[in-house]
């Protein structure tokens, strides 16, 4: 965040999740802020959540795999909410200029190995999160090209404490090995009650209501030369923005009801 030394409140709330609820506290700013700055508050809450669930597997003795050195779903298409891709474009500014040109040759590379495999077109004209046959078969075509993460160094994530919301989500308790062929052996994903990435990609649909809220990640250095801001579409004090947020829940989860979406200070 730019107003680092803001004044800030701490705002409680709970919201339906199933049979249950997901109760939480955040820190967020007091004054002006927009859904893109509040994206660590964001992440924190998620990672409560994913925290959560995984210690309820260790209860019943699964224990999640995934782990640093293990990058194979580090090849599979990630699809980055528009207010993920305009903090990580505002991060990679800040990088030296040496380390900026080195991101953008590894995903100029990643580009054009998929660009001669043909899946480019198909990436841009398909909704690869569809639940439909020809959305997996385009999620299988593009993880067999092998083409990594261009933030993967030595198979782990060299962003992880920004790293995307569905990346954070996206945990097996199968063994490690299984990932890298995951259409012939058995992956066991872990299911969350709820998936933040995907409000945020609801509310990006909101914001570009002729995109899906969300851009392929290998698209990134592309869009940043848009100069897109859609985090001040989602903008107001603190609490008010969190609220543009949990409220949604209930949406996102449908048809599941949310309860009690309303965040109080």
């Amino acid at each position: 965040m730019d107003e680092q030394q803001q004044e800030t409140v701490c705002v409680e709330f709970a919201v339906g999740i199933g049979d249950g609820k997901f109760t939480a506290t955040a820190v967020v700013p007091a004054g002006p802020t927009n859904l893109t700055q509040i994206l660590p508050v964001l992440q924190s809450l998620d990672d409560s959540l994913i925290g959560g669930v995984t210690a309820q597997l260790a209860e019943s003795g699964l224990t999640v795999s995934c782990k640093a050195g293990c990058g194979a779903c580090c090849r599979q298409m990630v699809p980055l909410s528009i207010f993920e891709a305009e903090a990580l474009s505002t991060w990679i500014r800040t990088l030296p200029e040496a380390r900026q040109e080195e991101l953008a040759g590894r995903f100029h590379q990643a580009l054009l190995k998929l660009a001669a495999a043909g899946l480019i077109d198909r990436m841009v004209n398909e909704d690869w999160l569809a639940e439909t046959e020809s959305a997996r078969q385009l999620a299988l075509d593009y993880f067999y090209q092998r083409v990594p993460c261009p933030f993967l160094e030595d198979e782990s994530c060299s962003i992880h404490p920004i790293r995307p919301l569905i990346c954070r989500e996206y945990l097996v308790t199968s063994p490690p090995q299984h990932c890298a062929d995951p259409a012939t052996l058995q992956v066991a994903p872990v299911h969350l009650p709820l998936n933040f990435s995907r409000i945020l990609n609801a509310i990006g649909a909101e914001v570009e209501r002729d995109s899906r809220g969300w851009i392929p990640l290998v698209f990134l250095f592309a869009w940043m030369k848009s100069g897109a801001r859609p985090g001040e579409a989602v903008a107001g004090a603190g609490p008010q923005v969190l609220y543009e947020f949990v409220k949604r829940i209930g949406q996102a989860r449908s048809p599941m009801p949310a309860a009690d979406p309303s965040p109080s200070t």
